[in-house]
């Protein structure tokens, strides 16, 4: 069944490195040599966290003291703080893959995507992929008209045909386009979602699953996912996709599907926001994080995170106003282990 498939998947996230500094620096003075300039570091990372109880259901609230974060394996480090995400503003990007086998979501997918409940401050965008991929960008996320208005404008196309495919040479690359939108997502403010609704089946793209996932865990971006298939071969890699970015796959038919989307974004909006300063580091790494809950056994699914990687030089400027050690996770040695 689907609820049962992949649990034993750990609480773990990739958090990326880059080779950049995380130092804010001040303009040096023009015309006063007199002033002196500090480099501070801005070091606190904050990683959105799924929490589910039994059978995928909601939990009761979880007080801060009970998160602990571990960096490649090195001890457990109680976070900073915790809270819940509430109405934290989030760019929405909704990927409909046109090409599935499962069609009849989409009859009545605008229907479900206009009754979500967004606010003002939410972002929204509808990609489509019917051989091309289309977008389109809803201007007011709270007015259910608008955005499906917006739906029916992606799904021209294909509505057109009846949702026959079209003769002839129709790519449909689903990774590749889930690649495509993260990118575009990365660029944008808040907390950064993906919807992907699709039978999980990719029709010839470069990127594997693995290293999309690997690209949304970097970007920030939680995949969540929403199938009518049940094929658990392909159900195992959109469903990877989905919990090793922080996400879920929730499985559908016409029926309930407004209701799941609803459970969905209930669900996103339900995420902690976990905080904690981040590790000091001078190697360029991909880092295994882990996110545990004491006394606890909900599934956990935190999101990933772009850390900067610290320049030894700055580390030993005697102008640079270091974290305290004792205040941020210690990095372990474990090897990450990626699948193929």
């Amino acid at each position: 069944m689907m609820q049962g498939a992949w649990r034993g998947l750990c609480a773990l996230a990739f958090m990326a490195l880059g080779v950049s500094a995380l130092v804010a620096q001040n303009a040096l003075p023009t015309h006063d040599d007199n002033i002196t300039t500090l480099r501070v570091y801005a070091d606190l990372v904050q990683i959105p966290t799924l929490v589910l109880g039994k059978n995928y259901q909601a939990v009761p609230p979880i007080a801060e003291n009970r998160f602990f974060v571990s960096i490649d394996g090195g001890p457990k480090f109680r976070v900073t703080h915790a809270r819940q995400e509430g109405d934290d503003p989030i760019s929405l990007a909704i990927l409909l893959d046109l090409g599935q086998s499962e069609t009849e979501l989409m009859n009545r997918i605008d229907d479900a995507i206009a009754g979500l409940s967004l606010t003002a401050r939410d972002r929204l965008w509808v990609y489509a992929l019917d051989c091309k991929l289309y977008r389109s960008t809803v201007h007011d996320p709270t007015d259910p008209a608008v955005v499906k208005q917006a739906v029916d404008s992606v799904l021209a196309l294909w509505n057109a045909r009846a949702g026959v495919r079209p003769g002839g040479s129709c790519p449909l690359y689903l990774w590749d386009s889930v690649s495509v939108v993260t990118k575009e997502l990365q660029a944008r403010p808040g907390l950064r979602v993906m919807l992907v609704v699709s039978d999980g089946v990719d029709r010839g793209s470069r990127n594997n699953w693995n290293a999309v996932r690997e690209y949304a865990q970097g970007s920030s971006v939680a995949i969540f996912g929403v199938t009518g298939v049940t094929n658990s071969r392909v159900e195992n890699a959109f469903n990877s996709v989905c919990q090793l970015s922080g996400g879920i796959l929730l499985p559908a038919n016409p029926q309930n599907l407004a209701t799941q989307m609803q459970w969905l974004m209930t669900m996103v909006r339900g995420r902690y926001i976990v905080e904690f300063p981040h590790p000091v580091t001078t190697k360029p790494a991909h880092l295994l994080m882990e996110i545990t809950i004491a006394k606890s056994h909900d599934f956990i699914r935190p999101a990933g995170a772009a850390v900067l990687v610290d320049d030894p030089k700055i580390l030993n400027d005697p102008m640079t106003v270091l974290p305290d050690a004792s205040y941020a996770p210690q990095v372990g040695n474990r090897k990450v282990m990626t699948p193929h």
